[in-house]
């Protein structure tokens, strides 16, 4: 009988620290969730620039906290092995780095066509006006002439 109030002990023990930690988890959660709302609300009203930037960049970094917290204790990866874990952060990191690689170079493949394509930029900062046509009053895009330099 002692083996088995033991078990039963050691088990309510368990289920009180996995409650404990589901508490923990859920509160760091809604606090920085109502901290990124603040600084959103916040930011609204903020006419500097560069100090809506650094609000974003805040929230950012709180959203990915949540993110971690997430992960490791409702897809239960805190508790799994370390080669697990890194199956699946190898990946992001690798998908992350993909992405900042790609608008790299869309950013220089524009700045490099804008500089040496003089046609190109006289095209891109055309303003498509609307004009009204004869047939029905419909309206149809049209984009005036380029002028020749």
């Amino acid at each position: 009988m002692s083996h088995s109030h033991n078990a039963d002990a050691n088990h309510e023990a368990n289920n009180a620290a996995a409650i404990s930690e589901i508490k923990k988890v859920t509160i760091i959660l809604s606090v920085l969730t109502l901290i990124e709302l603040v600084l959103g609300f916040w930011m609204m009203g903020i006419a500097s620039e560069s100090l809506r930037l650094a609000i974003k960049g805040v929230i950012v970094i709180l959203m990915m906290a949540k993110a971690f917290y997430i992960v490791a204790y409702f897809m239960h990866l805190k508790h799994e092995v370390k080669n697990l874990i890194m199956t699946i952060i190898v990946p992001l990191l690798l998908f992350v780095w993909f992405i900042a690689a790609f608008l790299w170079d869309g950013g220089s493949f524009r700045n490099l066509r804008n500089n040496y394509d003089p046609y190109f930029k006289a095209q891109s900062t055309i303003k498509v006006e609307k004009k009204e046509s004869k047939h029905g009053g419909t309206t149809h895009e049209v984009a005036p002439a380029a002028e020749k330099h």
